[in-house]
């Protein structure tokens, strides 16, 4: 086996602040973010034909939040997560190339879900969303607003976290209760053929999986900072569990009201499809409430990504594995550096593409960010496999493991060769690495 785990003593300078329930809505509140929020208007092309995709990608969800619960007790208190379960079972360069890729997953996935916040903010302030240009401002703004929030320190960040996370849940619990139970389906719903993509239901259910899997994304999340978490080797598998069940529950059926309510034509374009589905049901002024809070709890996932994207690369630093840049901590055992860093290369993939309108620019950055993540999934699901090859779990991780390889052909050319590109970029940097270290 590779290297043997350790929690260092910086890292455990920060532990004991994260409890159960903050690591569970650290999992809710980065499960359920812009995935749930401007999903919906990425499937409208294939209507209920993607309930596929969503089938799939719940067992393959829990397959992987099985898998990480595992793991999660293998190696209590440590940080990284995929990458330290990575690097524990098969050595550095495999971690180097999982936090590499898990690194670029994290700040892909933080503009979507800014632009998804961007989205519901322009729906009751429709100036910030009048012109591309504009609408990228707001992105990179929201997403700079978390970064400061985040330099505050893990305390400060898991308390907007627990917070957001309760106001979103109890919100779409009523938002589905009320749409799939209380009124019936759009005309233009009930009349629009079961798959209008034209598609085989084999392409249709590849491509749905790959687009519902990236609303499950962050059921990993409880692992990262596992050494500011107290107890971990209980708090952490039961945070990924717990928190992965509800996520699913809620997202299937908060998506499904909205499918059930819009009209296809109208969902495919939409930039809020949650205030349009309120303002078919209740009026314009009960969407404006919706498009409040849903901008609420896009901002808490957006808060939940940046602390990610400060906690991944600090704990692949401090074990010599990225620049040491990213191992420097401020006076509240913050990594600040890596937070700037990171929200830097976040604010150059909106810039590079503001023109494209934000459906567009929300579907190519959540396959990018899901081609990204997968990888990583696929060499965990290999490490547990390869780690409790004796007992039962070496089942769930052969299944997960295949699940993976599938979800990650299913998001297509062009995100598998952007993923590839910049995992490519990696080598010099690692190369450079060990030749730092001698």
């Amino acid at each position: 086996m590779g290297a043997e785990p350790r929690a260092d003593l910086a890292t455990r300078a920060v532990a004991q602040t994260i409890g159960l329930w903050t690591a569970t809505a650290l999992v809710v509140g980065n499960m359920i973010g812009s995935g749930l929020f401007l999903l919906p208007s990425s499937l409208a092309a294939y209507g209920m034909a993607s309930t596929l995709g969503w089938a799939i990608s719940t067992a393959g969800a829990l397959l992987l939040a099985a898998t990480f619960a595992r793991l999660g007790q293998l190696l209590p208190a440590v940080s990284g997560g995929p990458y330290a379960f990575a690097r524990f079972a098969f050595g550095d360069a495999i971690g180097f190339v999982v936090a590499w890729c898990y690194w670029i997953s994290i700040w892909s996935a933080v503009p979507a879900i800014a632009i998804a916040l961007t989205g519901y903010a322009g729906a009751f302030v429709p100036a910030l969303t009048a012109t591309p240009a504009r609408a990228a401002a707001c992105s990179i703004v929201s997403l700079w607003i978390c970064t400061i929030l985040n330099i505050g320190g893990l305390r400060t960040a898991g308390g907007v976290q627990l917070a957001t996370t309760l106001l979103k849940v109890a919100a779409l619990v009523a938002f589905a209760a009320v749409g799939l139970l209380w009124f019936d389906p759009a005309p233009a719903v009930a009349a629009a053929p079961f798959n209008p993509s034209g598609q085989s239901l084999l392409q249709v259910a590849v491509a749905t999986s790959a687009l519902t899997l990236w609303a499950f994304l962050g059921l990993e999340s409880a692992t990262v900072p596992a050494a500011a978490v107290r107890d971990p080797q209980r708090t952490v598998p039961r945070a990924t569990l717990l928190g992965t069940a509800i996520a699913i529950a809620v997202t299937i059926a908060a998506c499904s009201a909205v499918l059930r309510l819009v009209p296809p034509a109208s969902l495919a374009t939409s930039g809020a499809p949650f205030v349009d589905a309120v303002r078919l049901l209740l009026g314009d002024a009960a969407g404006y409430v919706v498009a409040i809070v849903a901008a609420i709890t896009c901002f808490g996932a957006l808060n939940g990504w940046v602390l990610m994207l400060g906690q991944l690369p600090l704990a692949t630093a401090r074990n010599g594995l990225f620049p040491a840049a990213f191992a420097r901590v401020d006076a509240n055992g913050t990594p600040r550096t890596a937070l700037l860093i990171g929200a830097t290369l976040s604010s150059l993939l909106v810039v590079a593409n503001y023109n494209a309108s934000l459906v567009s620019l929300f579907t190519w950055s959540i396959l990018l960010s899901t081609a990204a993540s997968l990888l990583p999934f696929l060499i965990c699901a290999l490490g547990l496999l390869w780690l409790q090859r004796r007992s039962p779990y070496a089942i769930v991780a052969l299944l997960a493991a295949i699940y993976s390889v599938y979800a990650l052909a299913g998001t297509g050319a062009q995100a598998l060769r952007w993923g590839g590109a910049l995992l490519l970029a990696g080598i010099p940097v690692y190369a450079w690495i060990r030749y730092r270290r001698g």
